[in-house]
């Protein structure tokens, strides 16, 4: 499985993409949206798991711009706040919405959910 992890702190995204490679799932990350577009055009992911709120470019815009980019690609939705907005929006434009804090397990279980493997 081959995963993009987006997130607007860093050093949380990193020790996921890592903590990810030790389970033998692929993970490359990004800390910002066009960071994640330009990774998307070179290669192909089969989900992305994208924060909600980030500064210049929201995960929910992300998505619908990495959909042009490369179709068939599955997300799933991470925030910290929660909201009953956040929600509603993750909700209508992801396979999956789950709140931060999760274990590695848990999100594990989540991706391979939303790839079907």
């Amino acid at each position: 499985m081959k995963v993009l992890r987006v997130d607007d702190e860093e050093e949380l995204v990193t020790a996921l993409a890592e903590r990810l490679s030790y389970r033998a799932i692929e993970a490359d990350w990004a800390s910002s949206g066009s960071k994640a577009l330009e990774l998307v055009e070179a290669k192909p992911y089969d989900v992305a798991v994208l924060d909600v709120k980030m500064p210049n470019m929201s995960g929910i815009e992300l998505k619908r711009r990495l959909e042009q980019v490369r179709s068939g690609m599955k997300y799933i939705f991470l925030t910290g706040h929660g909201s009953e907005d956040d929600f509603r929006a993750g909700k209508a434009e992801a396979s999956l919405y789950l709140v931060k804090p999760l274990d590695i397990e848990t999100l594990i279980e989540a991706m391979r959910k939303v790839v079907g493997s």
